[in-house]
């Protein structure tokens, strides 16, 4: 039997959308890239939990928990913000301002010493921009029924993903060029006193505002009459009718949004947490981890771009399903080959790169395909909400398989038991999504 949709899915079957446009959209992923790639990942993740901070396993917990308190926030605010963006009809303009937020973060980084006096300054500027970028991403999400349709979501939403990790490579080769790898880097910055990291975050905050002006320039909201006012209370009443809504129309989208959010976790986590464990397990240097980064963001890129075309073919469950059973497995790989030497993560960490992208791309093109017209904000709001709301799962396992495997081994260095809290979440995502139907087989109307 056929499950009914929404009504009135928001994007087209057929329409015209200047190429210009796509592009415009998939620059705001290129410009912002560096707070995931450059921020949270392989350069200010490594450099806030390195030894000038403290001890590992503590700067490790500590890291573990901001990012846990972040996604809390997120899963409070991210539907009703995005509802907002919906009844507004000042999705651009909202996107816009988060964007410059997210740039003045990043160039706030600069004041984080390599002192543990500075850990938690560094840890709440990062958690703040996280939360921000989570938000600014639902107003992104929500565009993409602006710049796509049916036939082409699937190799749109994997454009614009896959964009932003080969975005992430100039920009990690840029700062590792220009400032990490030099004794004595652009403008005479060296390592001293971390300058070289510091002022890398600077860069980061002029690329995210630079390099996403051609979304603003080109994008524009479709206006609106000025809806009524509405207070949070009430946001939230209407936002509870929703999902009533939608529970009673298409419980298929609420279990995906479930699902999603446990494998989504996974996936960000192997990204938070994979660049501290190839420092703190496997002894990579710095600069060893800007080129495993580099190469990881290439094939990345590639593979998302790639499996976007696949997911206009298959259905991008199928896509999921497939990256998530490789993620599952490489990971632990790593964790019983950990001893073998760097080897092990060149190879099956470098691996793991080529799914995180479809994965992702793919979840996000399933609910695009199913979302009612009026309602991108909300919808995806709740799939950060959603996501967000078990945001701790991830980082959580994440710390609790490190105390775990400092009391079953009694090593010092425990650090490498934390994929295994990851591969946890991924292969509970799995099992959860295997019954979630296609959306093709989900007709919107009735």
């Amino acid at each position: 039997m056929t499950e009914i949709a929404p009504e009135g899915s928001a994007l087209a079957v057929t329409k015209q959308v200047p190429r210009r446009s796509v592009a415009a959209w998939a620059m705001w992923d290129w410009g912002t890239q560096p707070l995931n790639t450059v921020i949270i990942t392989f350069v200010f993740s490594v450099y806030i939990t390195s030894a000038a901070f403290g001890d590992r396993n503590v700067t490790s917990l500590a890291l573990a928990v901001s990012t846990a308190l972040a996604g809390l926030v997120v899963a409070v605010i991210a539907p009703v913000l995005g509802q907002n963006s919906d009844r507004t009809g000042r999705t651009v303009r909202n996107l816009r301002w988060q964007t410059w937020v997210i740039a003045a973060l990043a160039a706030a980084l600069f004041f984080v010493r390599p002192d543990p006096t500075f850990l938690w300054l560094g840890l709440g500027i990062l958690a703040v921009a996280s939360i921000v970028g989570e938000i600014a991403n639902v107003n992104y999400y929500a565009l993409i029924d602006e710049v796509s349709t049916k036939q082409n979501v699937g190799r749109v939403s994997g454009f614009g993903w896959g964009l932003g990790y080969l975005g992430g490579i100039v920009a990690l080769l840029a700062l590792n060029f220009g400032f990490i790898a030099p004794e004595v880097g652009l403008f005479g910055v060296s390592s001293t006193d971390g300058l070289d990291i510091r002022a890398s975050m600077v860069v980061c905050g002029l690329w995210i505002a630079v390099f996403t002006l051609p979304t603003f320039l080109t994008l524009r909201d479709r206006p609106k009459p000025a809806p009524p006012r509405v207070s949070v209370a009430q946001s939230y009443v209407l936002l509870f009718r929703s999902l009533v809504d939608l529970w009673r129309q298409s419980p298929h989208t609420v279990f995906f949004l479930a699902a999603s959010a446990l494998f989504r976790d996974g996936l960000s986590g192997v990204f938070a947490f994979g660049a501290v464990i190839a420092a703190g397990t496997f002894g990579f240097e710095p600069g060893d981890v800007i080129i495993f980064g580099a190469l990881a963001n290439v094939i990345a890129g590639v593979s998302t771009i790639a499996f976007g075309v696949v997911d206009d073919r298959i259905g991008p469950k199928k896509v999921i399903l497939f990256s998530l059973t490789a993620l599952v497995a490489l990971g632990l790989g790593i964790f019983f080959l950990h001893d073998r030497g760097q080897i092990v993560f060149w190879t099956l960490g470098m691996a793991m790169t080529a799914f995180v992208g479809p994965a992702q791309a793919a979840s996000r093109s399933y609910l695009a395909r199913l979302i009612p017209e009026g309602k991108s904000g909300e919808i995806f709001g709740l799939y950060a909400t959603t996501g967000r709301a078990i945001s701790f799962l991830a980082p959580t396992f994440f710390a609790l398989a490190i105390l775990l495997g400092a009391w079953v081994t009694g090593e010092e260095n425990t650090q490498y038991w934390g994929i295994l809290g990851i591969v946890v979440v991924l292969l509970a995502g799995l099992l959860v999504l295997i019954p979630v139907r296609e959306p093709a087989d989900i007709v919107p109307g009735g």
